[in-house]
């Protein structure tokens, strides 16, 4: 179905003088606010947070990944502009959703952000917007959810506003994919918004690929996440299989990682972090309940990854108690609060899991990062203190009664940390070769 609507914005797409909005400005918001104005189209970016709207507007960044020259460029073609007054979201032609989507303690979907800022989107909706969320969510939430609040204005989807979701793919770090050069995944409520939104994608992106519907794209991403949690997952049980068989699972999956054929290497680590993978299975999980299936399959390589810190840190007791040490006032120094290497994104990652337990059993916990100078306080871990990462020398090494790598950032001198900590615990197979005083977990 063609609108007046409908044409109009395809127009402005077509002429490349379409205005974009893009509503949360972290790790997935922020490059694709500046993937728009490199292929010279305007972008709004909006933000609750006034620090990182004043570092964007003076050219800088507060994503290590991001390089600050590609800010300063797009304040330069006067193509950016951020700004904490949601009172502007009418004033682009679509307006882009990147808020957090984290579970409840209960391991439920917490969508209050997402209706918060589908209210606030209701609220100032004119006719002819287009709206597309991309925050990772079970599947029927743009449909279900984001559609229904919008049309509590009267406007009708398809006709008056268009709706679509496209999952974010962004990989922190990675320098092969980008933003740009990562296939957009759109699926619209109806034909018209997915048209729209696929059209409007593919002025910044070089691929897009456009599913049949917003159910269809919410479902692919869970399923790519769902694909990697759940082989994290058999890895990680073939580590404390293998680890009382007296095998090295890294050495096993060096050689299985050989064969040219049928085999994809995963490696296991102390839990799963990052905002999707550790979440994605859960939001499944709880969908499908409401369909009568259950996902027996997916829950247990969620339990299996969300038992692993306390895995990790069994194997830290016991080899400090070998060492006639306990646990208890032991002085344990944790390398890496990332989620993964050579990124300063602290989203979910097990390290926080790491030194909740360990102060609650008592360790007398510091941390270095080389990429995050002070420990942030976390939504799921309200209750830790206040730290700062401290200097990696020969001295910091040496005073630790272990030395628990966490992140395997490219940065750390291992052979430092080798030749002077007393006991070095690796969940991530820095060291493959047997040393005295390394203990895999």
């Amino acid at each position: 179905m063609t609108t007046e609507y409908k044409s109009e914005l395809l127009k402005k797409i077509q002429q490349r003088d379409v205005h974009v909005g893009v509503i949360g400005l972290g790790y997935v918001g922020l490059p694709l606010a500046l993937s728009f104005p490199e292929k010279g189209i305007r972008v709004t970016g909006f933000d609750i947070d006034p620090r990182k709207v004043e570092m964007l507007m003076k050219g800088e960044t507060y994503i290590m990944h991001m390089d600050a020259n590609r800010v300063a460029r797009a304040l330069k073609d006067k193509l950016l502009d951020a700004t904490s007054d949601f009172g502007r979201l009418h004033e682009p032609d679509a307006l882009l959703i990147a808020v957090p989507t984290p579970l409840t303690p209960q391991r439920e979907p917490e969508m209050k952000y997402v209706v918060t800022t589908a209210g606030q989107i209701r609220d100032r909706l004119r006719k002819g917007q287009l709206v597309v969320l991309e925050s990772t969510t079970y599947p029927g939430t743009t449909d279900e959810l984001v559609r229904g609040i919008l049309e509590q204005t009267g406007l009708v989807c398809g006709k008056d506003f268009f709706l679509a979701f496209s999952p974010e793919r962004e990989d922190p770090g990675n320098k092969q994919y980008n933003t740009k050069t990562i296939p957009k995944i759109v699926g619209g409520v109806d034909e018209s918004s997915g048209e729209i939104a696929a059209n409007l994608y593919g002025l910044a992106i070089d691929s897009v690929v456009q599913v049949s519907s917003a159910r269809a794209a919410e479902a692919t991403k869970l399923t790519e996440n769902i694909f990697r949690a759940v082989n994290i997952a058999l890895v990680n049980e073939l580590k404390v299989v293998y680890d009382r068989m007296g095998i090295d699972v890294w050495e096993v999956l060096d050689a299985a990682a050989t064969k040219p054929f049928g085999f994809m290497k995963f490696t296991p680590g102390p839990g799963l972090g990052g905002h999707c993978i550790p979440l994605d299975p859960f939001y499944l999980t709880w969908k499908a309940r409401e369909y009568g299936v259950s996902t027996r399959f997916v829950e247990l390589s969620g339990e299996v990854n969300v038992a692993m810190p306390r895995y990790v840190i069994d194997k830290l007791q016991l080899a400090l108690n070998e060492r006639g040490l306990a646990l208890k006032n032991a002085k344990i120094l944790l390398l890496g609060l990332a989620y993964k290497k050579d990124i300063d994104d602290p989203r979910e990652s097990p390290s926080f899991e790491l030194i909740d337990i360990l102060l609650r059993r008592g360790a007398l916990v510091t941390y270095h990062d080389p990429h995050i100078s002070l420990a942030p306080k976390m939504r799921s871990w309200p209750d830790l203190p206040a730290m700062h990462s401290v200097p990696l020398d020969a001295q910091t090494l040496a005073t630790a009664d272990a030395v628990l790598i966490a992140t395997e950032h490219s940065s750390v001198d291992y052979d430092l940390v080798l030749k002077h900590a007393k006991l070095v615990v690796d969940t991530r197979g820095v060291f493959r070769k047997p040393k005295p005083n390394v203990v895999k977990a």
